[in-house]
């Protein structure tokens, strides 16, 4: 047996994306962490533990030599939902196999991944059980099973799920791993766990499998947030739970005392913490106990940071389509939920929350600070033409009745094993992928663009972007937190960097801006023509004429309005 103070230990991050728990950079899941933790608890040091991320080894082969020579290699991943993702690619089945295939030492293989692999990670697919040639596959928890195989040296181990006793521990001592994530420190947002499992048994998600709720305590997650606060981590999300206003409770009923001791003890503990965010929010909670969910979502609002989400896992507006599903809202219910959280949450900074929901020309230059988000899935049993008549009926009627949604979610159904819908597969979500695409493309038309014009109408200031890559000669980026508003800007700017924004145009998912403030001594043509109202010949006008002591000089000549966006900074070397 190797010594433990000997034991080189190898972790990839595949990345993960479940129902409750978000991975794929710039978001650090809590898998790579406690993992990390439960072997260095079970005596392996903390120098001898090397993290990478998937996308890591694409970039870097000499990585890969990491994974060969380890004593014990661990890979952590699976997308048990399916998305597009701008800040990393997860790993697919191949890459892992060839992982397996490279490891000389140990190998392990846990996360979501245990529900099922498919061709690819995509909707309408269907998965299957596949240990891809690892020696070890943890189909209870992967923290606990490193921590049992470290401590059996290296011989096996009882697969078992972990307590919150231990996740105290091998939160506190696996935090140091966010440190050799090659996003840390700036462009990095801890997922947090507040609990596992769900009441519910919709027929397709994968979250009841962790059985019924399990929450941790306040002093628990608190006590987690200070530790990865004190290696730098400066953006969190409360995502790793069904439903955050069950915290503290009964698995349904809300809490607000509890939600009041989270919230307030990571402000504690944080003072000068850059994101807060969370996902997931049931909006059957919020309609079953009113009182106790608005007071819940005020204490929300109160210690989160603006542009928040509250997924809302709504899934189908179609009665039949809920019925044989086990879908626990109905699209009247749902409707009163995104009522009430635009009224308790749907204000800006700067602005009373009495006035909530505030969009138009008297609302302030910031995203509300919290929303709610629909998730839509399709391909689920019962599905007909009449399904996505129906859920386009509920998103035009949020519209029409003036309240936001921060984003709509339209997926396609993967099916799992251990799920009512391993019994279907992907059958009709293939059959239905005409209708599909043509009713996406309706929404977005239809719903979104118009949404996105009402949730950040041009002006709308969005601070510390992260511009992440070029193309078609524009600079994109996106703010850190809960799907953040893809954002791209005339030009290609340094990237890495972080630049506040002002909104001058709409896309379906994503806006245009400026930087701001817009220096009219210095922008370019295409960044003053981005400006609404000015237009080619006007910016040109500038152009010609500039410098300028101060953008007033320009609003009467010119006829609009540059306040929100620009300013004129005085030119280098001037007297």
């Amino acid at each position: 047996m190797t010594d433990l103070a000997d034991l080189d230990v190898t972790l990839v991050d595949g990345y993960v994306d479940e129902p409750a728990h978000f991975g794929v950079p710039p978001y650090v899941s809590t898998y790579p962490r406690y993992t990390a933790g439960a072997i260095v608890d079970a005596g392996v040091p903390e120098a001898n533990v090397t993290y990478h991320t998937i996308d890591e080894l694409r970039d870097d082969t000499r990585k890969w030599r990491d994974v060969e020579e380890a004593d014990l290699f661990v890979y952590l991943g699976g997308m048990t939902v399916p998305g597009k993702y701008v800040g990393g690619t997860p790993a697919e089945p191949d890459e892992v196999r060839k992982m397996a295939w490279t490891a000389d030492g140990t190998s392990l293989m846990g996360g979501p991944v245990k529900f099922g692999v498919g061709d690819e990670n995509a909707g309408a697919t269907e998965t299957e059980r596949d240990d891809l040639d690892f020696d070890f596959v943890a189909k209870g928890d992967v923290e606990a099973a490193a921590y049992d195989l470290v401590e059996s040296g290296l011989e096996g181990f009882n697969n078992r799920m972990r307590d919150n006793e231990e996740i105290d521990r091998w939160a506190a001592d696996g935090a140091f791993v966010i440190e050799q994530h090659p996003n840390h420190p700036d462009y990095l947002i801890c997922e947090m766990e507040t609990s596992r499992g769900c009441p519910y048994r919709c027929s397709f998600c994968t979250e009841p499998l962790y059985g019924n709720p399990s929450f941790r305590d306040p002093e628990s997650v608190v006590g987690e947030v200070a530790d990865l606060y004190d290696r730098g981590a400066r953006h969190f999300r409360l995502g790793r739970q069904a439903d955050i206003l069950a915290y503290g409770g009964d698995g349904e009923k809300p809490n607000p005392d509890a939600l009041r001791d989270l919230y307030g003890g990571i402000r504690e503990v944080a003072p000068d913490l850059e994101t807060l965010h969370l996902d997931n929010m049931n909006p059957i909670t919020v309609v079953e106990w009113p009182d106790l969910a608005r007071e819940g979502i005020r204490v929300i609002a109160e210690h989160n940071t603006p542009g928040d989400t509250a997924a809302f896992g709504l899934e189908s507006a179609d009665p039949v389509v809920q019925e044989e599903n086990n879908l626990n809202v109905t699209a009247d219910e749902c409707f009163e939920a995104v009522k009430i959280v635009n009224e308790e949450a749907g204000w800006r900074p700067g602005e009373d929350p009495a006035d909530a929901p505030t969009h138009g020309d008297d609302a302030a230059n910031r995203l509300p600070k919290l929303l709610p988000g629909i998730n839509l899935l399709h391909g689920l049993k019962g599905e007909r033409r009449e399904t996505f008549e129906h859920n386009e009926a509920f998103l035009e009627r949020v519209y029409d009745a003036g309240l936001m949604l921060r984003r709509v979610n339209i997926r396609q159904v993967m099916a799992f094993d251990g799920t009512e819908m391993s019994d279907v597969g992907a059958d009709i979500a293939k059959d239905h992928k005409k209708l599909f695409k043509q009713y996406k493309t309706r929404v977005r038309e239809n719903v979104d663009n118009p949404m996105l014009r009402r949730l950040a109408p041009a002006g709308t200031v969005l601070p510390d972007v992260h511009l992440e890559y070029h193309q078609d000669g524009k600079t994109f980026g996106r703010q850190l937190g809960t799907y953040p508003l893809l954002v791209g800007i005339p030009g290609e700017r340094e990237l890495g960097r972080t630049v506040d924004v002002a909104v001058v145009d709409h896309g379906y998912r994503s806006v245009t801006g400026v930087v701001h403030p817009l220096d009219v001594n210095s922008a370019s043509m295409d960044e003053l023509t981005a400006i609404p109202g000015l237009g080619k010949q006007r910016a040109g006008n500038i152009v010609v004429n500039r410098p300028y002591e101060s953008t007033a000089d320009l609003d009467a000549d010119l006829g609009v309005d540059l306040g929100a966006f620009a300013t004129a900074e005085r030119p280098e070397g001037a007297d």
